[in-house]
């Protein structure tokens, strides 16, 4: 039976009807997802639609089943390739090359890889001096850019609709994700990083596999990258290759990219001149935000700074009990137990000497 399937999209393949194939080796996948040979065989079909996205992700799995299956690592090194993952898609290619050595596209593919190397390294020193800074020379887009399909520049998700919700905020040096999972065991999460691309798959028996595959805005860190699953939540953090502001978390062709201007002394602070004595700015800076932490305040402004530190500092569970008791009992109870107050509703409780009364209109 998937033998069968197997048969028919090799000859799909063979026909040039690519996404028939793709669909027969997705068939027979729900019947065997053990085979390593699926996985890598519709990795294929993806590269001649220009899937490259969900190419990797399946060469991926097929090496995870089977680290010895060497077209899966030839799979992943070109699929990388056309997403401009060189060091990664070496990395892959050089480990499929020591598995076959015999087999010259290995070597073809990895001096690809060197040269885009090469090129891109000489590319960060190729840079313009503007008024005492240096501007950084983006690099042209070309052809094969333009033939980069839709999806290979957009997540997937193989469910009919995302069952987890998921945001990102970033700092100037990573951009974080959050994927609202609640109660999922550490070891049902797999998270991979490449150069640019994100693969998530939350995979919990008696269900069906939750994926989120993405090319990124910008390039990332994949060794300084991490993930922590908490009880409610799967929280991502990716380290920026590059110190820009991404203007969305997934690549689109019509982004604009944002460069950072980088001063030619190596300082990352604009610098003025001035007759007086340079002032040290990272002391001045920390000097504030020290005097910000200790500044003491009374009545209702220390109180209300109190439950903002409280607030800011507390994890869901304990935010979501401290604005359900503060609006049930009408800003006389605030609690940070969920469980306590989580399912009941929280009577008002006055200060001694004082009535609540209910206003009226």
């Amino acid at each position: 039976m998937a033998s069968e399937l197997e048969k028919k999209a090799n000859e799909a393949f063979f026909e040039d009807d690519f996404p028939l194939a793709v669909h027969l080796y997705s068939q027979a996948i729900d019947l065997d997802p053990s085979n390593a040979d699926f996985f890598a065989d519709r990795a294929q079909a993806h590269i001649k639609l220009n899937n490259f996205t969900e190419a990797v992700s399946d060469a991926n799995k097929a090496i995870e089943l089977n680290s010895w299956l060497t077209k899966a690592y030839l799979r992943k090194g070109t699929a990388c390739l056309k997403l401009k993952e060189y060091h990664t898609a070496k990395v892959a290619l050089e480990t499929g090359a020591s598995l076959c050595q015999n087999d010259s596209r290995f070597t073809k593919l990895i001096d690809e890889c060197n040269r885009h190397v090469t090129k891109e390294s000489n590319g960060l020193t190729n840079s313009l001096s503007t008024n005492g800074a240096a501007l950084t020379v983006l690099p042209t887009r070309t052809e094969e850019d333009e033939r980069f399909s839709h999806a290979s520049q957009t997540h997937t998700d193989t469910s009919a609709k995302p069952r987890y919700r998921h945001e990102y905020f970033q700092k100037p040096e990573e951009v974080v994700l959050t994927i609202f999972a609640k109660g999922i065991p550490a070891k049902n999460v797999v998270v991979q990083f490449g150069e640019q691309i994100l693969s998530i798959t939350i995979d919990v028996p008696g269900q069906e596999a939750y994926r989120y595959q993405s090319r990124l805005f910008g390039k990332i860190i994949p060794d300084k990258c991490r993930f922590e699953v908490l009880s409610t939540k799967v929280e991502i953090r990716l380290a920026k290759a590059e110190d820009i502001n991404w203007t969305s978390f997934e690549y689109a062709k019509d982004a604009l990219p944002q460069t950072k201007n980088i001063p030619s002394t190596g300082s990352h602070r604009p610098t003025y001149p001035s007759s007086k004595a340079k002032k040290d700015w990272d002391k001045l800076e920390a000097q504030v935000k020290k005097e910000e932490k200790e500044e003491k305040l009374d009545g209702d402004a220390g109180l209300n700074k109190l439950f903002r530190d409280i607030f800011q500092n507390a994890d869901e569970d304990m935010r979501r009990a401290m604005t359900k008791s503060f609006v049930e009992s009408n800003g006389t109870v605030l609690s940070t137990d969920w469980k306590e107050v989580g399912s009941k509703k929280v009577e008002g409780s006055p200060p001694e000497g004082m009535e609540m009364k209910k206003w009226e209109y």
